[in-house]
């Protein structure tokens, strides 16, 4: 066995639930901003839409493979970043779009659809895409994801907070002007929170086995942020469209891969690492990422 399949990656699930209320208050930020015709145009001009899926379900998991074969990982770092890109969008995708500038109404309505596809999705994609790999899928198994965790997690993270949010700014639009820089501005320390625990929570592996899967991961996110972009400009897209897929395609949710490999790999050790850092960097460069489009026009 591989050194770096030896070590075990902290996930604490009780704190699982804290970590989902924080993101939950980031989604009800979001919200404060949301507007209704933006919704109802995507209904009737569903290219944007079609276009960000395409990024997420096909351009990523074929650009994965192509890493892969160029990088020539060890077989468990490789199904880490399989696992990854077989995950759905990551719920912060829908904050960074935010900060961004960028279409909310797009990332909120992609976010939505791959976590309720991940049911089916996640563990399909992720048992094709195994057969070809270069050591082809002999470590991969079967998984399943619970399609009421998923359910849950959707109404937690998005449904329920953006219809508060959407509420409060349609009943009380006076109230939801005076909470929207406060609330954004406690978005903020919030978000730096999540980079601050996800660091200081697994330090030790980070700081003896980092060496091994930075790169892989940077160039990994850097890559599918470019493709989505540059897909959705190809396509003929708006600037704002194109920000929001790209960070759609380059955030994954990366928590619901460590839940898996902790419930059907037993922690191994390069799939974790891959995943669990992963979730820091991608918060880290979609951060930056959205503050430099934040600074530049259209």
């Amino acid at each position: 066995m591989d050194t770096i399949d030896q070590i075990r990656i902290n996930f604490d699930q009780d704190k699982l639930f804290v970590l989902n209320l924080c993101l939950a208050f980031l989604m009800f930020g979001v919200a404060l901003d949301l507007q209704l015709e933006k919704f109802r145009q995507l209904a009737r001009q569903p290219r944007a839409l079609l276009s960000g899926l395409s990024s997420q379900l096909i351009l990523l998991p074929l650009v994965t493979l192509l890493l892969i074969y160029l990088f020539k990982p060890v077989p468990s770092m490789a199904l880490g970043m399989l696992l990854v890109a077989s995950c759905p969008g990551g719920n912060v995708s829908n904050y960074a779009v935010h900060i961004a500038r960028a279409n909310i109404e797009l990332s909120v309505v992609l976010t939505s659809i791959s976590n309720l596809g991940a049911m089916f999705i996640t563990p399909l994609y992720f048992f094709v895409l195994t057969q070809f790999l270069p050591s082809g899928g002999e470590q991969a198994i079967a998984i399943t994801v619970s399609p009421t965790d998923m359910l849950g997690t959707l109404l937690q993270l998005v449904f329920l907070p953006v219809m508060i949010g959407l509420l409060v700014q349609h009943r009380y639009p006076l109230l939801a002007k005076r909470l929207k820089q406060p609330v954004q501005n406690l978005s903020m320390l919030i978000f730096f929170g999540l980079i601050i625990a996800a660091l200081a929570s697994n330090f030790q592996q980070i700081r003896n086995y980092l060496h091994l899967v930075f790169i892989i991961v940077v160039v990994h996110n850097l890559t599918a942020l470019t493709v989505g972009y540059q897909w959705a400009r190809f396509l003929g897209l708006p600037i704002p469209d194109a920000r929001a897929i790209s960070i759609e395609t380059g955030i994954q949710n990366s928590g619901l891969g460590l839940v898996i490999i902790f419930s059907f790999f037993e922690g191994l050790g390069g799939m974790a690492l891959i995943a669990a850092w992963w979730g820091i960097w991608h918060l880290i460069s979609a951060f930056i990422l959205a503050r430099f489009w934040r600074s530049r026009p259209y």
